[in-house]
């Protein structure tokens, strides 16, 4: 699932009938940095002259990883090598096959490939980068217009979920979707969830604050990948999170 990016995207390209986000799921980037060897205390710095896996140039963890290099003082175009030839769900392999130093994997596979012994978890990328709106519900402003009791009960029922993750134990979230990570444990699943919850990775509610939304811009901005920002009401449209009963 996308975030408000898509949105950005869509608007500058001069489209009337764009669209708008509505709801926002999750508020941290969900990779992690897994090292080859394993180290009692990392530091960004330790990456500098090194080989990472970061996936596609061009999508939202790729652009944050660079965001939390450039934050740390460290140039991602010349002090690091960024491996972007491998294929999203093929990065865990290539890593465990390869010679790269570093990988950034989403969860449960983070937590298997360290259990597994082939990397160590040794970084949150989004933790480092901050709030970005990285999960969203958008929909063509004409849609929204014309059908706005659907957009309020499906932003309720968000909401209901937000809840309900916040309410519950990491143990308790991962027998529930376990039957979505079949050849998964709920073991692991429990570990993975609860990395999540540790870094705040939900949104308790689904309205987008404009500060996360312009840290997404920025982050879009120093990646070349965004030459000119848009204004915030323009994007999203909190109307329908507003009139929740919280």
């Amino acid at each position: 699932m996308p975030g408000p990016e898509a949105s950005i995207y869509v608007y500058n390209e001069g489209k009337e009938d764009y669209t708008q986000v509505f709801a926002q799921m999750t508020k941290k980037d969900g990779s992690l940095l897994v090292a080859r060897n394993k180290t009692d205390k990392f530091s960004w710095e330790d990456v500098k002259g090194k080989t990472i896996i970061p996936g596609r140039k061009g999508g939202v963890p790729f652009m944050t990883l660079q965001y939390v290099l450039r934050k740390n003082g460290i140039n991602p175009e010349t002090d690091v090598i960024l491996d972007d030839s491998i294929k999203f769900d093929l990065m865990a392999g290539a890593f465990a096959s390869g010679d790269a130093d570093y990988v950034t994997l989403f969860e449960p596979t983070a937590s298997m490939t360290e259990k597994e012994g082939k990397g160590y978890i040794v970084a949150s990328v989004g933790e480092a980068a901050g709030d970005i709106p990285y999960t969203a519900y958008f929909a063509k402003k004409s849609y929204i217009e014309k059908n706005e009791e659907i957009i309020q009960k499906f932003t309720e029922a968000i909401y209901d979920g937000q809840k309900w993750v916040k309410e519950h134990t990491a143990k308790e979230i991962a027998e529930v979707i376990q039957s979505f990570f079949p050849d998964t444990s709920v073991e692991m699943l429990e570990s993975a969830v609860k990395t999540y919850k540790d870094i705040e990775a939900w949104n308790e509610t689904p309205e987008l604050k404009e500060e996360s939304f312009e840290r997404l811009q920025e982050v879009m901005t120093q990646a070349g990948e965004l030459t000119q920002k848009v204004p915030f009401d323009k994007i999203v449209n909190n109307k329908y999170a507003e009139n929740l009963e919280k």
